[in-house]
């Protein structure tokens, strides 16, 4: 997966922004700060690019074991919220019929 520039980083968090419903009450999206997407989403980049597809557990505790010290709330939700949004974008996928969850970089 190629290296994204700052920019492009932005445009994806914009876009995720811009997607979440705002006139839907029984469907809440969610904020999240552009900080934290943007450590999430670099280090689930990073780490399928350095170690391939992995299984949803080992990536989230790579992340978690990664931005640790940059976090005081739940990093398995930012990492589930940032994984969820690359999947729906097709930066990632989930490998078919992989049990447990394997996901790979597209």
């Amino acid at each position: 997966m190629p290296d994204k520039p700052d920019e492009e980083i932005r445009k994806s968090i914009k876009r995720f922004e811009e997607s979440l419903p705002e006139s839907e009450p029984a469907k809440q999206g969610v904020r999240i700060d552009q900080v934290k997407y943007q450590a999430v989403y670099t280090a689930i980049c990073e780490n399928l690019r350095k170690y391939g597809p992995m299984t949803f557990t080992q990536s989230g505790t790579l992340v978690e074991e990664q931005l640790h010290t940059n976090f005081t709330s739940s990093i398995i939700w930012y990492f589930t919220t940032v994984k969820l949004d690359m999947e729906a974008r097709g930066e990632i996928r989930r490998v078919p019929n992989s049990r447990p969850q394997v996901i790979e970089a597209v």
